[in-house]
């Protein structure tokens, strides 16, 4: 563990800020400052120019202006500003001038999904009051909240500021002033703080809060305690002001002292240390030094507060303020003004004591505040040093120590108490300094190391020169971190805490403050040093350092990839034995084990050597944790290389003792389920093919850190850690995969494992985790099968495997614990073999039990063997359909990961956990209901013959192969499933699956169909209605409304991109959906006609299947579904047919539109609600608009056949309108909505013989009733086409214009007055025209108006008739 810097925050709109506070130098030069994104990078390559402006002068003599002005605000701009954290982190101040800007902390969200901190503008603006002042100095100072529930963060925070005029000014975090006070017409040089600290020691003084003002000759301080009192009043005050509207009233002055600094030529910094008090010794000494021989002594030891400046002549000076000599505070003074002046003196008084009240009038010359004079303070010693000049000082968090920075480019580090230098760096001009105080860990210290915990002191320099951060101990100790950073960072130093506190407010706090940070402008990170206690402890007495220096050694040699053991072994060995602290001896011991690299003779070695050095010390001075972990660790080492040495050795007889009745009843088992085997295997081991590693591989042989973090020993016994299912297996496979193949001495294996005192329980579970998990290797090795048995028989007869206490008529736990990893397992295969393994031995167990006891076996015999019958059932029931999931879907087909089940899993999923199951493989098959339907009528063949189902249909292909292989894999479940899978309840939940599909993925319409169909295939009415509810309520009726509602907002079929944003599907997908809608209102109409012939259905479920517990499954609650109310379905139905057909034929129509107020009030409710429906006949208005709807479905649909006629056979449109079906649709629509079926009748033939579709318009024309009507309109087409034959043709013929010449005027001038630009087909054969008029004179009466002229008509196409 080494010093670090990490980064705990980063400060948010930096180019805001620098914009903002050089914001007069951009507006000059805005012409020029047209840099590139990243504003707050720059050129550091000539960083030396600005400390010395006459070397860029010299270098670039060609540059304007402009661009000079513009290098300058690009610079290290950060420089020229004055910059205040709060120890808290969660404000910080930037100012230049007169301008200042607040950043406060929030709580930021990365793209990662990880919270950060981040700094963020929460306030700028100008602070400078009077004109010419200037910020010199800020300080955040963080105020303790006075709560009882405050656990150390603070209530609000205080920005000092410091002018150039002498003024000092406290703001809020949002800028608003609380107090100003002038102490000094100079301007201000430093603030500094000093917080409260709970003493370390008992003899230490306890220091006070107080907040210091370091002017060119004088210092101010103001106790803590009633600025805090002041600064909450001022803060109190100011917003009840702000809340009530009223003005501000000016607070009192504050109480503060103030000294004149005396005997130094310049000072530019200070440090107050606080109240110190001589011991007797000096007292004398400086008494004799001052006074004479003859000086008196006083009895008593006067408290001092020390003040130390740093500036030249003297480079370092020492300041003593006697307490109780010092002048009287101001409020003292205010006091004997108020009591013996005279009144009128006192109201001249008052304005600049600040008690002024509001309705008295301002003078109408604002007076300068009296500026109280300072006591003179003498120097009382100093660091002469002529040349040499202080630039600044940091005092230590314990106040013993001083780092002052000077011109010569050193560091120095002060003693306080003493007033000498200790020690000196150089080579760091302008540095900046700060102290990082570390504690000792609870966990760190020796256990007779006495309290409190010992504290160390690192000094923090920053380099900005060398752009190097280095961090040192004290007072004499070596560098102990040192990073690399930016040049022109700033490293921010607070050295004070919270305000307001007290030793009885602080008890439990927990006190969140940085104490160095270092702010970097050009990524704008805030960045803090951790360092570590124990580097305080690096001289060559401490033995922990060199421990830990042995440590890392031995970390940084396992960390070697290429190491010979030899050397490993003899450098582990050495350093093992020097380490010292145990602790540290027991984490170096833990290292090596967890390495993977050593092997394990080199381990075994070194832990022998380490429990025998500890063995030959005195019992008193070991360590027993770390005497009982080596002695643990060797135990499990050397059953570790036991184990290997056993696997490495290869025995012939290892089935020896399995006898040949045992091998008969497996075998007999074996060879039932040989045929539902072979098809599994088949279907497994040609699986896709997959990535793994060769590490995860199950072959993969134990490592030695692998085998000891899995295996606990406790005395002496051997305990088996859960873990992973992975590890697990790896663990099993270490102990018995050689055993169950055949290559390793089984006997011996478990003898060894026996003596270990492992608990027979774990071995079996790792035996059956093993088997389990490898099921596709079991399956290849035959003999595997006779292995597992002799194991199970020889763990059985360990030593509390099978209690011989077991009570006979009940249920042995040892036989419990195989049948449930069996029945948890989803390695179907690999479960049944070992129920049938199990369930032989268990037999045999019992059997050789039972003739020890003379008693009654017959009850635990069935009681035991009956379990074991059911589990061996319900596994075969789950390999044959773990084999049909095992059956790869085809290609372009859903497809996905294949889908395991367990009796487990079957048994919770309830009572539709099977048809489900099958449903989902159904769905990735991509069945066709017809398919599905093929294949449960073979099964339905295959009972009543009462043989197995062979395939009927002959593979042409390997489509058909596959698919007759699925089928016949399909029939075996089902024969299986006969109850769980009977036709009614497969089809349900094939359906249910094909809606929960089509709900993820709405494009797919296909789905939504592929449900429909499903559910008409099944028989009962019953479970139709209720799945048919179900469904409409669940995911139709939301989308179905969606739509109705947007068609009625477009008054059209919308776009794409409006059925996307609220069905949530495309427009050709919507149109699907709601076919989809109306055949399935139809399928519920149906159902609920029907409902009353048929009773319901019983639902029953496989007798060892009974257990299930679960949901309801789909079926279950589709028989708790209500009845629905007929003519509301009817309702929604005929909406839904107007909704499919305005989509299809991409229709102008508002569908809501086409009903009353209580057909609109019935639609989108409960099916099962009886609402108030339409009744008697309709508004006129709304049969016309009805009417005028079907009129144009007509159109749409006569158009759709007139295209699909003149295109090609291979481009033809396949609609899903249902092509013939939609004249019968539109008269039955016709019926519903109250319009009469005649006048449809008659714009379909008009419209089938405008498009040229004669013979379809002769057949409609049969059931048309009013044939005046109708002949009229044929009259007008007909004329339209003879007037394109004779008028409008580009190519008229000289016969065509004499039969013109010869027609009688009237119909001359009737066809004239024809237009054929409405015909939907022109070119319409002579024949056909001539057949509509014969048609014509047979339909109109002799009477007829029109008559003659159709006569007419007749006589001109025969003659063209006749010409052609």
């Amino acid at each position: 563990m080494s010093c670090c810097l990490f980064e705990y925050c980063r400060v948010q709109e930096l180019k805001v800020v620098r914009e903002f506070l050089f914001q007069s130098q951009q507006n000059n030069n805005s012409s020029a400052d047209k840099k590139g994104e990243n504003e707050l990078v720059w050129d550091d390559s000539n960083w030396g120019s600005w400390d010395n402006p006459e070397a860029k002068e010299v270098g670039s003599g060609e540059t304007t202006g402009v661009e000079e002005d513009t290098a300058a605000v690009s610079a290290p701009w950060l420089q020229d500003c004055v910059v205040s954290l709060s120890p808290c982190s969660d404000l910080m101040v930037v100012a230049k001038g007169s301008k200042a800007v607040f950043l406060s902390a929030r709580w930021q969200t990365d793209d990662g999904g990880r919270e950060g901190m981040t700094l963020a503008v929460s306030w700028s603006g100008t602070l400078s009051i009077n004109e010419g002042e200037s910020v010199s100095n800020v300080i955040c100072i963080p105020l303790a909240s006075q709560k009882r529930s405050s656990t150390g963060r603070p209530d609000w925070t205080c920005i000092v500021v410091g002018f150039s005029s002498g003024y000092v000014r406290f703001y809020t975090e949002s800028g608003v002033l609380l107090l100003a006070q002038l102490l000094n017409e100079d301007p201000v040089l430093r603030l500094k703080c000093r917080t409260y600290e709970i003493p370390r020691h008992p003899g230490v003084t306890e220091q006070h809060e107080e907040l210091s003002i370091l002017y060119p000759a004088a210092l101010v301080t103001i106790d803590g305690f009633s600025l805090f009192q002041s600064l909450r009043a001022c803060r109190n005050q100011v917003a009840r002001a702000a809340a009530a509207g009223s003005e501000v009233v000016q607070p009192p002055p504050l109480a503060y002292k103030k000294w004149g600094l005396q005997d130094m030529d310049a000072i530019v910094d200070h440090s107050s240390v606080g109240i110190m008090t001589l011991c007797v010794f000096d007292q004398m000494r400086n008494a004799s030094i001052l006074g004479g021989f003859h000086a008196s002594v006083k009895g008593s030891l006067p408290a001092m507060s020390q003040y130390i400046t740093v500036g030249g002549g003297p480079y370092t000076g020492f300041y003593y303020a006697i307490e109780g000599s010092s002048q009287p505070l101001l409020s003292h003074v205010a006091l004997a003004v108020a009591s013996k002046l005279t009144s009128a003196l006192f109201t001249a008084a008052s304005g600049w004591l600040g008690w002024k009240k509001q309705n008295e009038e301002e003078p109408t010359q604002k007076q300068k505040p009296k500026v109280e004079p300072a006591t003179p303070l003498a120097v009382r010693f100093g660091l002469p040093d002529s040349r040499r000049h202080g630039e600044s000082i940091c005092l230590s968090p314990c106040n013993t120590l001083a780092g002052v920075t000077d011109d010569f480019g050193r560091v120095m580090l002060l003693d306080v108490g003493r007033g000498i230098a200790i020690r000196m760096w150089k080579g760091y001009r302008d540095a900046q300094l700060g102290w990082v105080q570390v504690s000792e860990g609870r966990g760190e210290s020796s256990p007779s190391a006495p309290l409190p915990r010992r504290h160390a002191q690192f000094l923090v320099i920053y380099a900005p020169r060398r752009g190097i951060l280095e961090v040192w101990g004290t007072q004499q100790g070596p560098r102990v971190g040192a990073f690399t950073v930016g040049k022109h960072c700033r490293l921010l130093y607070a050295g004070y805490r919270l305000m307001g506190v007290n030793s009885v407010t602080s008890q439990g706090w927990q006190l969140h403050t940085q104490q160095v940070c270092l702010f970097d402008p050009a990524t704008g990170a805030l960045r803090t040093v951790t360092v570590p206690f124990h580097l305080a402890l690096s001289d060559k007495k401490s033995e922990r350092a060199k421990d830990l220096h042995l440590l890392k050694r031995l970390t940084t040699l396992l960390k070697s990839r290429e190491l010979e053991p030899d050397y490993l072994e003899s450098e582990a060995q050495r350093v093992l034995l020097d380490i010292k602290h145990p602790a540290i001896k027991k984490q170096a011991l833990e290292s090596l084990l967890a390495n993977k690299n050593a092997p394990v003779s080199c381990l075994t070695n070194i832990t022998r050597l380490l429990l025998a050095s500890l063995r030959g010390k005195d019992p008193e001075a070991v360590d027993e944790a770390l005497l009982q972990l080596c002695s643990s660790q060797l135990k499990l080492l050397q059953l570790y290389t036991d184990i290997q040495q056993l696997h490495s050795t290869v025995e012939a007889s290892t089935d020896a003792h399995t006898k040949p009745t045992e091998d008969a009843g497996v075998e007999e088992e074996l060879a039932r389920v040989s045929l539902i085997l072979q098809r599994y295997t088949e279907l497994t081991s040609g699986s896709r093919p997959s990535v793994s590693f060769a590490q995860d591989s199950p072959d993969a042989s134990l490592p030695v850190r692998g085998f000891l973090s899995q295996m606990e020993c406790e005395g002496e016994e051997i305990r088996v850690v859960p873990g992973p299912d992975a590890d697990w297996t790896q663990l099993g496979s270490f102990l018995f995969w050689g055993c169950l193949i055949g290559e390793s001495p089984l006997q011996k294996v478990c003898d060894t494992l026996q003596e270990t005192g492992i608990s027979p329980q774990h071995l079996l579970s790792l035996l059956l985790s093993v088997w389990l998990h490898r099921e596709k290797e079991v399956l290849k090795k035959p003999k595997a099968v006779r292995h597992l048995h002799t194991l199970l028989t020889a763990l059985s007869s360990m030593k509390g495997a099978v209690e011989s206490s077991w009570d006979m008529q009940c249920v042995s736990p040892w036989w419990q614990q195989v049948r449930s990893a069996c029945v948890q397992s989803h390695s179907a295969a690999a479960a049944l073999l070992a129920a049938i393994v199990a369930h032989r031995a268990a037999k045999d167990n019992i059997t050789s039990l039972a003739e020890t006891k003379f008693q009654s076996e017959w009850e635990a015999v069935s009681l035991e063997l009956e379990q074991w019958a059911v589990c061996v059932r319900q596994l075969e029931d789950v390999l044959a359909l773990q084999t049909l999931l095992c059956v790869a879907p085809l290609k372009g087909t859903p497809g996905g990961a294949t889908p395991h089940c367990s009796v487990k899993a079957l048994l919770e999923g309830g009572r539709g956990g099977i048809a489900d199951s099958v449903a989902k493989w159904v769905f990735r098959q991509d069945l066709a209901p017809e398919r599905l339907k093929d294949m449960l009528q073979r099964r339905g063949e295959a009972q009543r013959t009462e043989q197995p189902s062979q395939p009927v249909l002959r593979e042409k292909s390997q489509e058909d192969a596959d698919f007759n292989r699925a089928a016949e894999l399909l029939v075996s479940v089902c024969q299986r499933f006969p109850d769980s899978l009977s036709p009614d309840l497969l089809f349900a939940h094939c359906c249910w699956e094909y809606v929960v599909q089509w709900n993820k993925y709405p494009e797919e319409g296909r789905y939504l169909c592929c449900a429909v169909e499903h559910l008409k295939r099944v028989s009962s009415p019953h479970i139709q209605l209720g799945i048919s509810s179900m469904m409409w309520n669940t995911f139709l009726v939301k989308r179905f409304s969606a739509a109705a509602f947007l068609m009625e907002k477009v008054g059209k079929a919308p776009k794409d991109r409006l059925c996307r944003r609220d069905v949530g599907m495309g427009d050709g997908a919507t149109t699907s959906f709601l076919g989809s809608c109306v055949a399935l209102l139809q399928i519920l109409m149906e159902a609920d006609s029907g409902i009353e012939e048929v009773t319901p259905p019983e639902l029953c479920v496989e007798e060892v299947w009974g257990g299930a517990e679960g949901p309801a499954s789909i079926v279950e609650l589709a028989l708790e579904q209500r009845g629905i109310h007929y003519p509301l379905v009817q309702h929604h139905c005929l909406l839904a047919t107007l909704l499919h057909t305005a989509m299809t034929f991409n229709l102008r129509v508002k569908p809501l539109s086409l009903f009353d107020s209580k057909g609109k009030s019935a639609f989108f409710r409960e099916l099962v609600s009886i609402q108030l429906m339409p009744s008697g006949d309709m508004d006129p208005g709304l049969v016309s608009l009805r009417q005028e709807f079907l009129l144009t479905v007509l159109t749409g649909w006569v158009k759709t056949q007139s295209e699909a006629g003149m295109a090609p056979a291979s481009t033809r449109l396949d609609l899903d309108s249902g092509d013939e079906t939609w004249p019968s649709l539109c008269l039955d629509l016709g019926t519903l909505l109250q319009v009469n079926p005649d006048i449809l009748r008659r714009h379909l033939v008009c419209e089938l013989y405008n498009h040229g579709l004669d013979p379809r318009a002769e057949q409609v024309m049969l059931e048309v009733e009013d044939k005046d009507v109708l002949g009229s309109q044929l009259l007008v087409l007909t004329g339209q086409r003879l007037s394109y034959s004779l008028l409008h043709t580009q190519t008229q013929t000289k016969p065509a214009m004499e039969l013109l010449a010869r027609l009688p005027p009237t119909l001359c001038t009737w066809l004239k007055a024809m237009d054929p630009s409405e015909l939907g087909c022109l070119s319409v054969p002579l024949s056909q025209t001539s057949r509509l008029v014969s048609r014509l004179i047979e339909i109109l009466p002799e009477n007829h108006g029109q008559y003659s002229l159709a006569l007419h008509l007749l006589e001109a196409v025969e003659v063209l008739q006749g010409e052609d």
